[in-house]
Order: structure tokens, then C-alpha cells, then sequence
């Protein structure tokens, strides 16, 4: 399995979390508290993140390294949208071991 990391520095990291969280609650069978959320998208990719005072790291793991790009723009279009009073500067990720 393939995995990636992005740190976004914000003082709004639980927010955007639960907010994340909630959202893909619609439709995947989300796990989450106040400081660590999981986003199961499909039974081979799946975001984890962890939220704390000083901002929120998303962990991405797929299967298919070729879908790696796609979800890693999905996670951070729809944090975004979540976040538009802020600016969040480039997010960006690298790989996990």
C-alpha cells in the first residue's frame, strides 16, 4: 500500500477535521473523535487524520499508487472548501516510508 502525508499549520485543524469527517460521513463508514479522524473511501484507500492546536495532518493510503495524485487533490479540494476564509497555502505532501 502506498502512503502519503501533508501537514496543513491552521489554528482550525479539529474543525476542518470533524467538518471532513462529517461531510464523507454521507457516504463511507467514518471513525472519528477530537483529535483523530479515518475516512474509509473504498477497502484499498483511505485517508487518516490527526488534528491538534496547531493544525491537521491528513496520512493518505491507496492501493493503486497510480490513484495516489486523484485522491490527494480530492482530500485537499474538499478541505478547502471547508476552509475558504482561510488561506492555506500550497499543501504538500510527501511519501510515508
Amino acid at each position: 500500500m502506498a502512503a502519503s502525508t501533508a501537514r496543513i499549520v491552521t489554528p482550525n485543524g479539529r474543525r476542518y477535521m470533524t467538518q471532513l469527517c462529517k461531510h464523507w460521513a454521507h457516504k463511507f463508514e467514518v471513525v472519528y473523535d477530537e483529535t483523530q479522524g479515518l475516512v474509509p473511501f473504498s477497502p484499498d484507500s483511505r485517508c487518516r487524520m490527526a488534528a491538534d492546536d496547531a493544525g491537521l495532518t491528513l496520512t493518505l493510503e491507496v492501493e493503486d499508487s497510480g490513484q495516489m495524485e486523484r485522491m490527494q487533490g480530492v482530500v485537499i479540494d474538499h478541505l478547502k472548501r471547508f476552509a475558504f476564509r482561510e488561506e492555506l497555502g500550497q499543501v504538500a505532501w510527501a511519501p510515508v516510508g
